[in-house]
């Protein structure tokens, strides 16, 4: 096993949605983010969280959390935390409606924020959040990313993170995924409510951002976007940069030579910069659906401040593959890797709001 980098800046991190193969159901391990060289994951994203209208009817994706689909899950993630990297729980997304039943003011309709909380709405709020406490709590998780994409008051969103905060104590990692957009004009957000007002009232309880740089709200082939961020008031340690790892995943994504011009950059001009996370991992470029933990490979490259050359036709991914390629040439060869143990295959198609398995 590849030794992992400290709980340190810059993070690098990946969101962990499809879990199981389409064809056959079959797991999709993020094993392999430890067994490969030059993988130095920080942390991984489990995504989606769920809240439904049934508050005992928390989902994972379209399953419960406790179905047996997910026992290889809870038990790679179990792995993953002990080999140094934290796992949080994304809730939320795209499928709105669980904020909607932990908002402050769902219960009455008024929208007038604290001022109308009641018994109606804090007796609502503990029957939808007590499930998500207890899963939190059941699969240790180290942390929970917000992931509002639905309209959200700042009361709301204020009480989600103080309640938090008091249930699982000063380590529990608590980070929000706006879009990038909303961290320069609270207008263009899909959340609702103001991150700079969010960040003055509760900042010292959040993180980081995980910002998303892709579909239309966010730019990352050039640093203007990031340090626009910076010069607003934004400190670099807490925007990680999001980025689409597979242009199937959404648009927005930017070629690996864009990203070796600018993320090295952004390493060596802020000490303080706050990392990249990639949307998802099951088929992450350049190794797709077959290698998918070469993402990873790349972007520890390029993290450590070291521009990959591009020299004629050569790419990023094939300097970095064939780095790869000459470290196992050089390493006692185990049995095991000739049989291809590891490589997990998983869909052409790519369902973002499920895993799609039955």
């Amino acid at each position: 096993m590849p030794p992992l980098l400290p709980q340190a800046l810059p993070r690098l991190i990946t969101y962990y949605q499809t879990h199981h193969t389409v064809s056959s159901g079959d797991p999709i391990s993020v094993l392999p983010l430890l067994q490969q060289p030059d993988c130095y994951l920080t942390h991984v994203i489990l995504a989606a969280i769920h809240i439904n209208e049934d508050p005992s009817g928390l989902t994972l994706n379209d399953h419960s959390p406790s179905h047996p689909r997910f026992e290889t899950l809870w038990a790679e993630m179990r792995v993953m935390q002990a080999s140094g990297v934290r796992v949080l729980g994304m809730l939320g997304g795209a499928a709105k409606g669980s904020f909607e039943r932990l908002d402050i003011t769902a219960a009455t309709g008024t929208g007038n924020g604290a001022g109308a909380a009641g018994d109606g709405v804090d007796e609502r709020f503990e029957r939808y959040y007590g499930p998500l406490r207890d899963l939190v709590r059941e699969r240790a998780l180290d942390g929970l990313d917000l992931d509002v994409e639905e309209p959200m008051s700042l009361e709301g969103i204020i009480r989600l993170i103080d309640r938090l905060r008091a249930d699982f104590g000063p380590s529990f990692l608590i980070t929000l995924a706006p879009v990038a957009a909303a961290m320069l004009d609270a207008k263009r957000n899909l959340s609702g409510f103001d991150y700079e007002a969010l960040e003055v009232m509760r900042g010292r309880e959040i993180a980081w951002y995980n910002t998303q740089f892709y579909c239309g709200w966010g730019d990352c082939s050039n640093p203007a976007m990031y340090e626009m961020m910076l010069v607003k008031g934004w400190p670099a340690e807490k925007i990680v940069v999001g980025l689409v790892t597979n242009p199937k995943n959404g648009h927005g994504w930017v070629p690996w030579n864009m990203l070796a011009s600018v993320l090295p950059v952004l390493v060596g001009r802020y000490p303080r910069f706050g990392g990249v996370m990639g949307w998802e991992y099951f088929n992450s470029l350049p190794g797709e659906e077959s290698r998918p933990w070469e993402w990873a490979q790349v972007m520890s490259t390029l993290l450590r401040g070291r521009r990959t050359a591009v020299e004629g036709s050569a790419t990023v991914e094939q300097s970095v593959r064939e780095e790869a390629e000459r470290r196992e040439a050089t390493r006692e060869v185990d049995p095991d890797d000739e049989k291809g143990e590891g490589v997990v295959p998983v869909p052409n198609e790519f369902e973002y709001h499920s895993d799609g398995g039955q």
